[in-house]
């Protein structure tokens, strides 16, 4: 599992020209399931998500985790981020089969949910236009297999 979070002023989904989902101060946060990635790490990439702290304090730094800022979640699937690129076309063979990932991208949004986040979620499997105005900018990535 492979998970981008950009620390965000705001960020919202758009689907078909609509807004889908939009969120304050927070966190969009971009995931990418692999083969091999199973139910037992999204408890794990949910705890390294609420723990992390890389909200600002009231000196600016990143001192505070996003449930002290009550910050909110935009949580969007993106099998990009599984791509081989070895070659100059990517190759998305790593990338984890659409029904068993849209279950773990349901599981990581109600873990996150369970941590007491506000979480909402783009469209599984949708084109989606995600936009988003970075603060910082500030962006982590986080891979499941460094756990």
């Amino acid at each position: 599992m492979i998970v981008v979070i950009q620390r965000v002023k705001s960020g919202r989904v758009l689907i078909e020209n609509k807004v889908y989902s939009k969120i304050n101060h927070g966190y969009v946060i971009l995931v990418g399931f692999c083969q091999g990635d199973e139910e037992n790490i999204v408890s794990k990439m949910a705890e390294k998500i609420t723990n992390l702290r890389i909200m600002a304090d009231k000196d600016g730094k990143m001192n505070l985790n996003l449930s002290q800022v009550k910050g909110e979640i935009l949580l969007v699937s993106q099998f990009t981020l599984c791509a081989d690129t070895s070659q100059r076309r990517p190759s998305f063979i790593k990338a984890l089969e659409p029904q068993k990932a849209e279950k773990l991208y349901h599981l990581l949004a109600k873990k996150l949910e369970e941590k007491n986040l506000l979480v909402k979620t783009g469209k599984f499997g949708s084109y989606m236009t995600v936009e988003i105005k970075n603060d910082g900018p500030v962006t982590i990535i986080l891979d499941s297999k460094n756990f």
